[in-house]
């Protein structure tokens, strides 16, 4: 048996397979997010450790023989987040995640520092990437910044507690912007212009590599036999690709999670940074990939069902009717709600209802929600394509992925074939067991098939005249407000 471990932003989530790939198990535990103040998003790390465990006992109570005969266990998780440890490896303070923007500033500060950031990343400096919070820490934290003496991404500090060992993988790390991406190995040149150094790092393996091997004392907690062995894994949608087979150059995929990402393999390391494109290593060695991101995508919906106390299902079922005239009258929604990276790379960007009347309904309110993510992600798409992409068909996972009928409006938007892979909800976890299959000694071919397709969304051209205007105003919109927002701090 394999275990995959997928540490997400609201939820970890774990994954039993057998050496076949069948899935025999799965559980979960939740997680929170804290926002102390207006554009921080933290999470304690104990929290991870605490919901990891608690989510592989329940798989254990659920399948107790299955757990214990776990000989291999992959590790995926959300990227950027700066976890900062002291020189017993105790947390500093709560981690910084990906979707915190306050450190626009030292973006710029980390530029003047190192010009050639663009040459060695092949990326942007962006909020979410882990290099600027370390600037933004040593400027309003110095005391503490002064005790840091490792720093580890999400994942990885639930393998430090795994394993014992501080162990990272190339996929994971080109978000730090420390990383030389096309060497796969840390830069010295951006370690440097963070006050850091190699010391601070962990050591890198590729993401179907072993890693180390679990502690007995954890072995014996979470009720499995013997110590297995700890791929290196890889960041969620390098494990999201590796889950649904995504590994060949062209293959790719659509995730509506938390975030929206639309990812694209590539053989050779292709940056295009003008247009906030992501050019990261895949987690299987000799590959890459190029990714949009758009921060806020089935988030949006999440925040809609909080402020309406409707669940997001039921949310989604009340415009399955809308007629193409209410869907006409629908106001447009800009969904920024945590700032933006591909295309804008705006930290200061809001969310923007635009054209609310006396009329507007709930129905309105939802349907223009959907779209709005589904405008953000074409928004996306067209970035990759100018980077050079070519996008015939995506496969799309992600929990926002269960809801067809927004499935279709984004394949409707976006003129492209939508596939949603059996388990494609389950991606990351699943391609975490598969590295960990690999890193025991699996064949990559034989272990990373494509699933079954589950159900296929084919764009509808009787949409295209009226999603053609409403997006030519979703474009217009953004241009029209963005110099009414404050400026980033």
């Amino acid at each position: 048996m394999f275990l995959g471990i997928d540490l997400g932003t609201s939820e970890v989530k774990v994954l039993l397979v057998d050496d076949a790939g069948r899935v025999a198990g799965a559980a979960g535990a939740p997680l929170e997010v804290s926002r102390p103040h207006p554009r921080w998003s933290e999470q304690a790390p104990e929290d991870w450790w605490r919901a990891t465990v608690a989510a592989v006992q329940r798989l254990r109570d659920a399948h107790p023989a299955a757990v214990a005969a776990v000989r291999g266990i992959g590790l995926s998780g959300q990227m950027h987040g700066a976890t900062l440890l002291d020189a017993v490896d105790r947390p500093l303070r709560p981690a910084i995640l990906w979707n915190d923007t306050r450190s626009d500033r030292e973006c710029r500060e980390l530029l003047e520092r190192a010009p050639a950031t663009l040459e060695i990343t092949g990326n942007r400096a962006m909020p979410g990437f882990t290099a600027p919070k370390l600037l933004w820490v040593a400027r309003h934290e110095p005391e503490l910044f002064a005790r840091v003496a490792s720093v580890l991404l999400p994942k990885d500090y639930v393998r430090l507690r795994l394993t014992g060992e501080k162990v990272s993988d190339p996929s994971d790390a080109s978000g730090t912007l420390w990383l030389d991406v096309a060497r796969r190995d840390w830069s010295d040149v951006m370690l440097a212009a963070t006050g850091l150094s190699r010391a601070h790092m962990p050591r890198l393996v590729e993401g179907s590599a072993p890693s180390g091997r679990l502690l007995p004392a954890v072995a014996a907690t979470l009720g499995i036999a013997g110590t297995p062995v700890v791929a290196g894994g890889g960041g969620d949608n390098a494990a999201s690709a590796v889950g649904i087979g995504a590994i060949s150059p062209g293959d790719g995929f659509l995730s509506l999670g938390t975030s929206g990402v639309l990812f694209v393999v590539n053989d050779r390391f292709l940056p295009a940074p003008a247009r906030a494109v992501h050019a990261f290593c895949h987690a299987l060695p000799a590959r890459w990939h190029q990714m949009s991101v758009m921060l806020s995508a089935a988030s949006c919906l999440r925040w809609l069902s909080r402020l309406l106390g409707i669940g997001e299902a039921d949310l989604v079922a009340e415009v399955e009717g809308l007629d193409a005239a209410a869907r006409a009258r629908a106001p447009i929604f800009l969904p920024y709600l945590s700032g933006e990276r591909t295309p804008h790379d705006d930290a200061a960007a809001t969310g923007v209802f635009h054209g609310l009347t006396h009329d507007t309904d709930r129905r309105a309110l939802v349907y223009a929600v959907l779209e709005g993510v589904a405008f953000g992600l074409a928004d996306g798409l067209a970035a990759l394509q100018e980077a050079g992409a070519r996008v015939e068909a995506l496969s799309v996972v992600g929990g926002g992925a269960r809801s067809g009928v927004w499935t279709q409006l984004i394949a409707d938007v976006l003129d492209v074939r939508l596939e949603t892979p059996e388990g494609g909800e389950r991606g990351a976890a699943l391609g975490a067991a598969r590295l960990a299959q690999i890193a025991c000694g699996a064949p990559e071919a034989a272990v990373c098939g494509r699933p079954p397709v589950a159900r296929a969304h084919v764009p509808s051209p009787a949409s295209a005249t009226l999603l053609a205007n409403r997006r030519d105003r979703f474009r217009r919109l953004y241009p029209a407000v963005a110099p009414l927002w404050p400026p980033a701090a």
